[in-house]
């Protein structure tokens, strides 16, 4: 797809106007209700859609078919983000009211990021095609690693701050508590971080974690910076409300560590697939609809089984409770 410099420009102009839409409206910390996050949760995923409409009007099918595919991969990926910003927020003990504000930096934080890797991803695809041996090999080695842990079943998982967040809260100091939004403050003739920057900072670098298996598994869908950029992008801007609305429901997809890994191994042994066919070796690849298709079957199949599983699991632990409260009852009788 031939992006001129002038969609480019277009393009990140009207994606810092959503930004700013979204931060002028959520400027005021409050408490963000279900109904206010299923609306814009709506919102965003309607605008994701627009796009990838006018992709497949003045582009074709093939980009449009690359950006549902990336985005949808990028946005399942996301959800799992959500269970370590939990952890994060808990960590913290962030306000209630705060936690949007929080979500909106750190996601901008975590977007800035992003595109320096996409950047970075680009100019090493476009100079070395090998690499997609390593890209495909990483991703079936994660797939691999989502599989152990989601068998550890690790309950009491704790999130521990990276070493550029510890070595800049040694630098330059944190407050001992927070001071509404702001990010600095003077504490004893001294000027501190407070604990809301700490926190923006801790989900923004964290992302990068993230970022070094959804940026190689996006580019084994499509190797188009364009695509890669805005699919990542409509992924996290929806994220904050994603965080509000299905917050309660986390931890229900029980199933969702398993699903990742089969979607992360298939991309994988796709982009195998693909460097093989450029090192001229006569192999079939993959197209586009068969990996939107198995994208969306697995994550339809891992929704319902995650939900059927916990509810089994919630049935079975009420049943248990009242087995222990029967023999209670019968000595107070």
């Amino acid at each position: 797809m031939d992006v001129s410099v002038t969609l480019w420009v277009l393009t990140i102009l009207g994606l810092a106007a959503l930004i700013a839409v979204d931060f002028f409206i959520g400027r005021k910390p409050h408490d963000v209700s279900i109904k206010e996050a299923g609306i814009w949760t709506i919102v965003w995923i309607a605008l994701a859609g627009l796009f990838g409409l006018g992709l497949l009007v003045f582009s074709g099918g093939q980009p449009a078919g690359e950006f549902f595919a990336g985005f949808i991969t990028e946005k399942s990926l996301s959800v799992d983000n959500l269970f370590v910003f939990v952890l994060i927020m808990a960590k913290f003990a962030v306000p209630s009211q705060y936690q949007q504000r929080v979500l909106l930096v750190g996601v901008l934080i975590a977007l800035v990021l992003r595109a320096i890797f996409i950047a970075a991803g680009a100019a090493i695809i476009a100079s070395f095609a090998w690499v997609f041996y390593i890209f495909g090999a990483f991703l079936i080695w994660t797939a691999w690693k989502l599989i152990q842990e989601a068998r550890a079943d690790e309950e009491d998982e704790e999130f521990e701050e990276n070493k550029l967040l510890k070595a800049a809260e040694r630098r330059f100091g944190v407050a001992d508590r927070y001071h509404g939004t702001k990010l600095w403050i003077r504490q004893n003739g001294k000027r501190v971080m407070t604990p809301m920057l700490v926190v923006m900072l801790a989900i923004g670098s964290t992302d990068v974690l993230f970022a070094l298996d959804s940026i190689p598994a996006i580019f084994g869908l499509t190797q188009d910076p364009y695509i890669v950029f805005t699919a990542n992008a409509f992924a996290l801007m929806g994220l904050r409300q994603l965080y509000f609305l299905i917050g309660g429901l986390l931890k229900k997809l029980v199933h969702l560590s398993y699903g990742l890994s089969i979607i992360l191994g298939f991309i994988g042994v796709k982009l195998v697939l693909h460097a093989l066919h450029e090192s001229g070796v006569h192999v079939p690849e993959i197209s586009i609809p068969v990996s939107l298709g198995v994208i969306c079957s697995v994550l339809i199949v891992t929704t319902i089984t995650s939900l059927r599983a916990s509810k089994k699991q919630a049935a079975a632990d009420e049943a248990q409770k009242e087995t222990e409260g029967a023999p209670k009852a019968d000595i107070e009788a």
